[in-house]
């Protein structure tokens, strides 16, 4: 798991084999079935997390039981709910696995400790805030403004290694792309074990 990250954050910024040891040291390795929760709903958000091998989503559920997806987190990105983990207040948002993932985890604490004594890591969570602002807006947009047959041509452009990786339904993964009016039969099929 953290050799996965290790190789991230190297193409990310030219650190050292210090500094490396620093994230080793104060990251927790999680590995998540299917369906297992990093988050649920009410839960704290207590850590950002790398996903290293995977696939995450976070939506939140609604009293019907229809579920809005916030955001996918593929192998080699970041999830988090940052208002709960900045405010330390309950979320009201679930994060979950879709298929088989292992992540990398580190507190509030150990990654702020981690942004002070690595100077490589100063502008790193502004970088990390920036690009999920423009990831939502793009997704706020594309949701107002798009087809559906429009809104599962972006998905799979954003996301193409879904189609081999990820082992869940389409109707899962979908929820926050409705194509109903799609023929079912041209659409690619997962493997729903």
């Amino acid at each position: 798991m953290f050799a996965e990250f290790e190789k991230y954050i190297r193409e990310q910024a030219a650190v050292t084999d210090d500094k490396i040891k620093l994230f080793r040291e104060t990251a927790i390795e999680k590995k998540m079935r299917r369906k297992d929760f990093l988050l649920q709903e009410g839960e704290i958000c207590r850590y950002k997390t790398f996903v290293s091998k995977g696939f995450l989503r976070t939506y939140c559920a609604t009293e019907d039981g229809s579920e809005h997806v916030m955001q996918f987190s593929p192998e080699n990105s970041w999830t988090i709910d940052p208002e709960s983990y900045d405010k330390l207040t309950p979320s009201f948002y679930n994060i979950d696995a879709l298929e088989y993932s292992e992540v990398v985890m580190w507190t509030k604490k150990d990654f702020n400790y981690l942004c002070d004594n690595i100077p490589e890591m100063k502008a790193y969570p502004e970088k990390l805030m920036s690009g999920n602002l423009y990831l939502t807006r793009q997704r706020i947009f594309n949701a107002i403004s798009t087809t559906a047959e429009e809104k599962y041509d972006e998905f799979i452009k954003t996301y193409p290694d879904i189609l081999h990786a990820c082992r869940c339904t389409w109707s899962l993964l979908f929820s926050a792309y409705p194509v109903k009016h799609l023929a079912v039969s041209g659409m690619p099929r997962l493997n729903s074990k």
